[in-house]
């Protein structure tokens, strides 16, 4: 298991947010963080739900079908974590939820439907932008909030994990893989930024 330290360590300094100046700022920076955080394990359970959901229906998938069922499990303790803290600090979620909602399932059953390898490459995309942005939140904040920045820590090891069985599994080997791991990290960064703001 990683450490914050070792996390931050391997951040390049320019993507760190410097603190903002005014009282106040650190909370409601903290409430950007949470609420993008949350919306992405929200996200990520419903992406691994739908997959699921495609999958489990077909003969000989019940090792994807298995995977995928632990995989949701970790992101629905990390969605179960965020929607805790959010009540702890007092932070609404992101009003894009609803939307959020219908892309995740739109994009799990979709890559499900087209392959099992392009469900995990859609993993591997998906968790590769996951996995730096907790790594730029844990840099931003170890020092400031230590105890969150060891819970994210934790939280980036089992994307990290998702990331790397996504690839042992043939992940690269899907259909157009490029084009579609473009177009999901795309996906992916934009829902962060909008998520943060709106």
């Amino acid at each position: 298991m990683t450490n914050a330290a070792d996390v931050a360590e391997n951040v390049d300094p320019r993507r760190i947010p410097l603190p903002r100046p005014g009282p106040g700022q650190d909370k409601a920076r903290l409430a950007e963080m949470l609420r993008v955080d949350h919306a992405g394990e929200f996200a990520a359970v419903h992406i691994y739900r739908a997959q699921r959901a495609v999958l489990e229906a077909r003969k000989g998938k019940g090792e994807i079908s298995a995977d995928l069922t632990e995989m949701e499990g970790h992101e629905q303790v990390h969605l179960d974590r965020f929607n805790a803290l959010l009540n702890e600090h007092q932070v609404r979620p992101t009003a894009m939820i609803p939307l959020w909602k219908v892309a995740a399932t739109v994009l799990g059953a979709g890559t499900a439907l087209i392959s099992e390898k392009a469900a995990h490459a859609c993993t591997e995309a998906v968790e590769s932008v996951i996995e730096k942005h907790y790594a730029e939140q844990i840099a931003e904040i170890k020092d400031r909030d230590p105890e969150l920045a060891a819970e994210l820590t934790q939280f980036r090891d089992e994307e990290l994990m998702h990331h790397d069985h996504a690839i042992a599994h043939g992940s690269r080997e899907a259909p157009a893989y490029r084009l579609l791991s473009g177009v999901i990290k795309l996906g992916c960064k934009a829902a962060i930024k909008i998520s943060e703001r709106v």
